[in-house]
């Protein structure tokens, strides 16, 4: 954090330009007077120039990416000034850029035992930015996908209610790309290269960890929809995204505070009213908790040997598993507890190769997930009160009730929790917290 350290040290982080061109989007960032760092994102197929009528938008749409995307640099070496060597950022950009920033870093925040919040203070201008036109942009949505059981549900979803939309990633991936090809919708792959001096300050021992990189892909894909013609952005966070960690320092730290409702709500007014007016973003999945949407993709059967939500298949760097479920990460765990209720036993065991239930090394890990003696792991799961009505779920289970991991939760877990809320039937209902439109919500 300072010259002496034996750190990579920079007083400020510049944002320098970005610009446009031939379906290429490069963003620049520097450190100090240091050198350019270089992003690059491809858009396939996109036109050579920003379609007539929405330049302003797409204008707003880049600044709005330019600084979002920032927070994979910024991390790096966490300056105490921020700069923009252009025009600086409206009011309302620069207010989302510092909430985006403080809360989307919380949990690097807290695992390299940095204080942020003197740190991050946008610039901003005086003036506001002009309100969103409505574009007229096509009747249709982008709908991404990871590869995991959440938005295959959406996308089933979506074509049961005879919706228009494509599938879309960012970056490359083979087990995304399977998923995707599997839904029979169009197919859309973006490119995101990052600039590769960014990997050199990690090897010299710069600042590193979690980004929200949620929010960087809502803001690529703003681009997007602007550039093909999309109306949506359809995302496929559930309820329980919004439920963090713990607090600390009077923050809320949450592993998925991008995939919240509150970025949710922040992203989304921020799009209509600044860059524009007919573009909607929201989650599809938001009214569901995770047992909710589990629930729904049980059914899903055609995608069972396809999926895979075990992050370390998507990793930037270092090795990945030789399976699509390394079966040793609060994910697998995770996603292996949320099905076992609404699966048959012999089903499940053929998606993960194993009964991880049933495994003496995973109690540390399902303790975690159960929140019992253990905060929730930095991981995209659901609530303890989820895992545990799972857990209860299984007790009554023939099938299950006899493996290493139920057993203990019935004899030595129940009898210290108030199990009186762990009704499965409740957490299965929709919520009324969303921003789902009207005419998807009978679907939920």
């Amino acid at each position: 954090m300072s010259p002496t350290s034996t750190r990579p040290y920079a007083e400020v982080f510049r944002l320098t330009e970005a610009a446009y061109a031939d379906g290429e989007v490069t963003l620049g960032y520097a450190f100090d007077d240091g050198p350019p760092m270089v992003e690059r994102i491809r858009f396939p197929g996109a036109p050579a120039r920003v379609p007539v009528g929405r330049e302003q938008a797409f204008a707003q749409a880049l600044r709005l990416l330019h600084g979002i995307a920032g927070v994979s640099y910024y991390k790096a070496l966490v300056p105490e000034r921020i700069e923009f060597a252009g025009t600086q950022p409206d009011p309302a950009l620069a207010d989302l850029l510092n909430e985006t920033y403080l809360h989307g870093l919380g949990e690097f925040a807290h695992q390299n035992g940095l204080d942020l919040r003197a740190r991050i203070r946008f610039p901003r201008d005086a003036a506001a930015a002009p309100a969103a036109a409505e574009l007229g942009l096509p009747r249709r949505a982008l709908v991404p996908i990871g590869g995991g059981k959440d938005s295959l549900v959406s996308i089933e979803t979506l074509k049961q209610a005879g919706e228009a939309f494509a599938v879309v990633w960012i970056g490359r991936s083979d087990l995304i790309r399977a998923c995707a090809q599997a839904t029979g919708q169009p197919l859309l792959n973006i490119d995101r290269a990052i600039a590769p001096e960014l990997f050199e300050l990690n090897r010299q021992g710069a600042w590193n960890g979690h980004i929200p990189v949620t929010a960087i892909n809502s803001a690529i894909l703003v681009l997007a929809a602007l550039l093909y013609g999309y109306d949506e952005i359809v995302f496929s966070n559930e309820a329980s995204a919004s439920v963090g960690n713990f607090s600390e320092n009077e923050l809320d730290i949450n592993h998925q505070w991008s995939k919240s409702l509150r970025f949710e709500s922040l992203f989304a007014d921020y799009l209509q009213a600044h860059v524009a007016a007919d573009l909607g973003y929201y989650s599809l999945l938001r009214p569901l908790s995770e047992l909710a949407v589990t629930e729904r993709f049980a059914r899903l059967t055609r995608y069972h040997s396809l999926f895979s939500s075990c992050n370390r298949n998507f990793r930037i760097l270092g090795a990945r598993p030789s399976s699509r479920w390394c079966g040793e990460c609060p994910k697998c765990r995770f996603v292996f507890l949320a099905l076992a209720p609404f699966m048959s036993k012999p089903a499940l065991l053929a998606i993960f190769g194993r009964n991880l239930l049933d495994e003496g090394e995973q109690i540390d890990g399902f303790d975690a997930l159960l929140e019992f003696g253990a905060t929730k792991p930095f991981e995209c799961v659901g609530e303890g009160r989820e895992s545990r009505a799972a857990l209860l779920a299984l007790c009554e289970r023939a099938d299950w009730r006899e493996d290493l991991i139920v057993q203990r939760f019935q004899q030595q877990i129940l009898p210290r929790i108030d199990a009186s809320a762990l009704t499965m039937a409740p957490m299965l209902q929709p919520s009324t917290e969303h921003r789902v439109p009207e005419r998807l919500r009978s679907l939920l």
